[in-house]
């Protein structure tokens, strides 16, 4: 019955740097949210990992977009295109016609109504007939298997590319949440920043990216430290090409001003908890999903500051994108999801 099912179901997390895209359980799509556009026709030359080859390697003729900024739609013709190629490449290519689309969504948190319908009219515009939306920090509880509809408190704290989402979920509902933009994106402007006034040396987004996975820490002294990066790149002041090796140290004390706003938020978070809540809260501990808990020793930082457990998600990357997949399985039973 395949060829002829009218609906076709996704769940998309639709993330600053990355969007990943569900059906029926499993990961069909992970690409970076990432759009390359003829700058004459608009036409869409690239999307997702083709797209971010481009990126910084353009010329004239080709601009590289990330249509999200900060969690949010910057850029509504790109965010469109490249929902509808990501939703392209999920499909099924067999079909005689393209079937009507039942979509979940993950937003942050923090998201105004504007944003929303933002998201809403993207959707919609690339062939989404029900469109549902999930908070981030909801959809990542349901990915990492929490029982969201108990009567306990349990905090999430997801790290993503443009905004750090931070909830108190009991009983179907955020009841607590701080959604900040800084994430990310910020740790790597940093880097940027801390090369260029260090070291002397131009790097780009994508090389302060890799600095970020290869040595980002946010403690000094690590139990299994891992070894210098070696960046490449012009000197600032005579362009001559200079290779500088960077230590997991360096990289901890330059990310230490953004992670320590992180700790202030979560703290703020803590703060606005009803008592009752946090007594689960302390008991049962911190979640970490998104791509920022995965930087290497987060979890130990916070916990010593907090004096509360903090626990990485198993696969923190994928959780939202998990949870919007069990969202979309539940749509009659869940009424958190935002019509």
């Amino acid at each position: 019955m395949g060829l002829f099912s009218f609906t076709q179901e996704v769940a998309m997390d639709l993330g600053t740097a990355n969007t990943i895209i569900t059906c029926n359980g499993k990961m069909v799509v992970d690409e970076p949210s990432m759009v390359a556009l003829d700058r004459r026709t608009d036409k869409v030359l690239a999307i997702g990992k083709a797209a971010r080859e481009m990126d910084g390697k353009v010329h004239d003729n080709i601009r590289t977009i990330r249509p999200l900024r900060e969690g949010v739609i910057a850029d509504f013709y790109a965010a469109e295109q490249m929902i509808r190629g990501l939703i392209k490449m999920a499909g099924n290519r067999s079909r005689w016609f393209t079937p009507s689309l039942r979509m979940v969504i993950g937003i942050p948190s923090g998201s105004t109504e504007v944003e929303i319908r933002a998201v809403r009219d993207s959707a919609e515009h690339a062939g989404g007939r029900d469109v549902y939306m999930i908070f981030e920090p909801m959809a990542a509880a349901l990915g990492i298997g929490i029982d969201v509809q108990a009567p306990e408190g349990n905090m999430i704290v997801d790290i993503g590319g443009g905004t750090t989402e931070i909830a108190v979920i009991s009983l179907g509902g955020i009841v607590s949440n701080k959604s900040i933009r800084i994430a990310g994106d910020d740790l790597t402007e940093d880097i940027v920043e801390y090369m260029r006034r260090q070291h002397n040396v131009k790097v780009g987004e994508r090389t302060a990216e890799q600095i970020k996975i290869h040595v980002g820490s946010a403690l000094t002294t690590l139990q299994d430290p891992p070894e210098d990066f070696i960046v490449h790149g012009p000197n600032q002041m005579t362009a001559l090409p200079m290779e500088v090796p960077v230590s997991y140290q360096e990289i901890a004390h330059c990310l230490d001003r953004t992670i320590s706003k992180m700790e202030a938020a979560i703290l703020s978070a803590l703060e606005q908890t009803p008592p009752e809540l946090y007594a689960d809260i302390v008991h049962n501990g911190i979640y970490l999903t998104g791509g920022g808990a995965l930087m290497r020793g987060l979890d130990k930082r916070l916990s010593d500051k907090m004096n509360i457990t903090f626990h990485v998600a198993e696969d923190p990357l994928h959780a939202v994108a998990r949870g919007t997949g069990v969202a979309l399985k539940n749509i009659d039973k869940f009424n958190f999801l935002i019509r």
